[in-house]
């Protein structure tokens, strides 16, 4: 779900694991469009065919015959600000568009398809101009002032691939970050969630599954679905850092290690630490997790959803200490499938989260 590089890693805010669903497309003759979003990379069958013929891991259009292009509009699971768009034209070698153009909008509510399609053209505005594709190859198109005047630094909760004129793609990454109402960050939430703001900001490995898998909704129904590493064999232990969607208190934690069955951790640990005090220090501090104060210390049981009132079984002043960070250490190695971290936001972060969605609007 995360994309990382030289800047902040990024959340996939149209990704189906998060939530993202595909609301309305003009053609999908041969492959449905919802594919797009599938979380896994796409796959190829040389002896897959139907009635219509080859079948694709991706969405694909009939050959045009007509003026125009093929489209198909996206709803995110998070609104938020979009920084890269990747188009995938995985297997699709004589069969990819010629070129691809994403456009952005705000959309009040909850828009169904029929909605989709009368919204006026102005309502779009471009995210990446008009951009070349390459066969079986990732086209990244990154959003900048000069491509997305007035979207780029805003955020939006849909947007829209057209493709010229037609073809197939396998998928569709709208890599950003999430900028949640705040209205729906008060009370009691989970703090470490991707659709709350939170994000993996890195980990010791990921060898069988993404660490993104930890904050996203919904329960594991496989272990595909968490976060697994290689086997350890030097005595230390795995971990992961988050970064949550504000400064909070944390009440209550859910340990979840569903469908880990002979690869759960030992021993699970949970650090925390306020990134805020400390001024200039601060940075070392981050650096430095293993002198964070410790949240939880858990000999967890194999395929079991623990949930833990913090203030019951964590280290003494657990819950009274604002955090916006947290380490979550896997003893020796192991496997999770969710990671939840329940609390509230302090005032200073509200605010801050109220800043953010206002600077945000177009």
């Amino acid at each position: 779900m995360s994309s990382s590089g030289e800047t902040a890693p990024l959340t996939d805010l149209a990704g189906r694991v998060l939530g993202g669903v595909v609301v309305a497309c003009n053609d999908q003759f041969y492959a449905e469009a919802s594919n797009l979003l599938l979380p896994y990379p796409a796959r190829f069958d040389p002896d897959a065919y139907d009635a219509k013929g080859k079948v694709y891991d991706g969405w694909e259009t009939r050959r045009r015959r007509t003026v125009g292009d093929d489209w198909v509009v996206v709803r995110l699971a998070a609104p938020g600000v979009v920084e890269r768009i990747d188009v995938d034209t995985a297997w699709f070698k004589g069969n990819f568009p010629a070129a691809a153009t994403v456009h952005g909008a705000w959309l009040e509510g909850f828009p169904g398809p029929n909605d989709v399609w009368q919204l006026s053209e102005q309502v779009w505005r471009p995210l990446a101009p008009r951009t070349p594709l390459t066969g079986h190859a990732v086209t990244s198109l990154p959003v900048t002032p000069e491509g997305a005047p007035e979207l780029a630094g805003k955020r939006v909760s849909h947007v829209r691939l057209t493709i010229h004129p037609d073809g197939g793609v396998a998928r569709l990454r709208v890599w950003g970050r999430a900028v949640p109402d705040p209205a729906l960050l008060t009370g009691t939430l989970d703090l470490a969630a991707a659709e709350n703001g939170g994000r993996v900001l890195g980990s010791s490995d990921e060898f069988y599954g993404s660490a993104d898998h930890l904050i996203t909704p919904g329960r594991a129904a496989t272990m595909a679905d968490g976060w697994e590493n290689a086997r350890r064999r030097d005595g230390g232990n795995d971990w992961v850092d988050f970064e949550l969607a504000g400064a909070g208190r944390l009440r209550r934690v859910e340990v979840d290690t569903t469908c880990f069955v002979g690869n759960a951790p030992g021993r699970v640990v949970l650090r925390g630490i306020d990134a805020r005090v400390g001024g200039s220090a601060s940075a070392a501090r981050l650096a430095d997790p293993a002198s964070w104060p410790v949240l939880l210390d858990l000999q967890p049981q194999p395929d079991t959803r623990h949930v833990l009132a913090l203030g019951a079984v964590g280290a003494p002043g657990a819950t009274e200490r604002p955090v916006t960070h947290v380490r979550l250490e896997a003893h020796p190695d192991g496997g999770m499938s969710r990671l939840r971290l329940w609390g509230e936001l302090d005032d200073d972060a509200l605010a801050a989260a109220e800043r953010r969605w206002a600077e945000t609007a177009l």
